[in-house]
C-alpha cells in the first residue's frame, strides 16, 4: 500500500506466524486475561499498551487466540469505553507535541508541515468516525481546544 504523505511505495516489516491456537507455554486462562484487561484499562492504558503488557509481563503472545476477540472488543463487551478512539487520540497527542515544539522553535518549517499533515489525518479520521457514529456529529478539530481534549 502506498504511503499517504510521501513517495514511498513499499511495506516493510515482519508478520506474526499464522496459528489457530495459543502456544503451550502461554497463559490460556480466559477469565484471568479478561480481568487483567479490565484492570489495565482502569489504570488508563490504551488497548495497544494493554496488549504489550500482557505479552511482556503475563505471557500472553496473542489475546485474540485465547479470548476469541480483540482487546478493544473485550473492552466494549465489558462496557469500558474511552471518550475518543485510540488512533484518533494518538494523532491528537502527536499534534499537541508538534504545537509545543513549534511554540519554542518558530522557524522550524519542516515540523510545521508535519503538523499540517497530522491535522489533515485527524480531520480525515474524524470524518470516518462521525459516519460510523463513534464520534458526535458536531465534533470538530480545533487547535486551540486540543489540550483540553487530550488531557
Amino acid at each position: 500500500m502506498a504511503r499517504m504523505h510521501s513517495k514511498g511505495k513499499g511495506k516493510s516489516g515482519s508478520n506474526k506466524p499464522y496459528s489457530e491456537a495459543p502456544p503451550d507455554w502461554s497463559n490460556t486462562d480466559k477469565d484471568e486475561i479478561e480481568a487483567l484487561i479490565a484492570n489495565l484499562s482502569g489504570e488508563g492504558h490504551s488497548s495497544a499498551m494493554i496488549g504489550m503488557i500482557l505479552r511482556d509481563k503475563h505471557g500472553v503472545p496473542d489475546v485474540r487466540l485465547v479470548t476469541g476477540e480483540r482487546i478493544s472488543q473485550t473492552l466494549a463487551r465489558l462496557d469500558v469505553t474511552q471518550s475518543y478512539p485510540e488512533d484518533l487520540m494518538s494523532l491528537m497527542r502527536r499534534a499537541l507535541r508538534l504545537i509545543d515544539h513549534l511554540s519554542v522553535n518558530r522557524k522550524d518549517i519542516h515540523n510545521r508541515r508535519q503538523l499540517e499533515l497530522c491535522e489533515s489525518k485527524i480531520r480525515r479520521l474524524s470524518k470516518y468516525y462521525k459516519e460510523t457514529n463513534q464520534l458526535d456529529g458536531d465534533w470538530t478539530y480545533k487547535r486551540d481546544q486540543l489540550r483540553l481534549m487530550v488531557e
